[in-house]
């Protein structure tokens, strides 16, 4: 499979900087984040015939039921995930066709992320491959389960929705790590939960949208 694109309007300067004005416009603040957020081709993992609306602030379908999150909530998780500080060892569960995963290679050190579909994780490996990103290892895996082979990680970011919080993924996160994720079915919300040495504390943030967390692979 070829990933590249080619067009002026999917690919130009002014495209992506219209979609980081926008992101300000939103509240993100992030400079880290935002300079990342433009430094990745986000139509690099859209279909060619989604390409006139990659740099809108919409989520797209990427087959096989998922979708690729609007740029406002990956900006926003990874802000949030970041709290301005440096993020060394992050895990990513869903990684889709790789984009947000990209996005986490620009601000941290090392990316670990896992996909349940094999297709996707195959698309993934060639469009991170083809951007460089040698800090992103991918894995084809139950993502619900993480990978306590490679714990603890400073932060965790999950790109779909649970029922409740893994205890699997509780327990890889380090001391002071952060993990931001989705929780609910009909009606969802995105929560921050904090490991503390005391345990954990959790904070609601907004009200969102994600595909359902699924188990085993496919």
């Amino acid at each position: 499979m070829n990933v590249r694109h080619s067009g002026i309007g999917m690919t130009s300067a002014r495209t992506r900087n219209r979609m980081i004005e926008r992101l300000r416009t939103q509240g993100i603040t992030d400079e880290v984040v935002l300079a990342a957020m433009n430094s990745v081709p986000r139509h690099m993992f859209v279909d060619e015939a989604l390409a006139t609306r990659v740099y809108e602030d919409v989520s797209l379908p990427i087959g096989h039921g998922q979708t690729i999150s609007q740029p406002y909530i990956v900006a926003r998780m990874i802000e949030v995930l970041r709290n301005d500080r440096p993020l060394n060892r992050v895990l990513e569960v869903g990684t889709g066709r790789g984009y947000q995963a990209a996005v986490l290679g620009q601000v941290a050190r090392e990316v670990f992320t896992v996909e349940r579909i094999k297709p996707l994780h195959d698309i993934a490996v060639l469009c991170l491959r083809e951007l460089g990103a040698r800090n992103v290892s991918l894995r084809y895996a139950d993502g619900g389960m993480g990978l306590p082979e490679i714990a603890p990680f400073d932060g965790i970011i999950m790109a779909a929705a649970a029922t409740h919080v893994p205890r699997e993924l509780l327990a890889q996160l380090a001391i002071g790590g952060r993990l931001v994720m989705p929780l609910g079915t009909q009606e969802q919300m995105l929560y921050l939960i904090e490991r503390e040495e005391q345990g954990f504390r959790q904070t609601a943030l907004e009200p969102v949208k994600f595909v359902p967390l699924l188990v085993g692979k496919s």
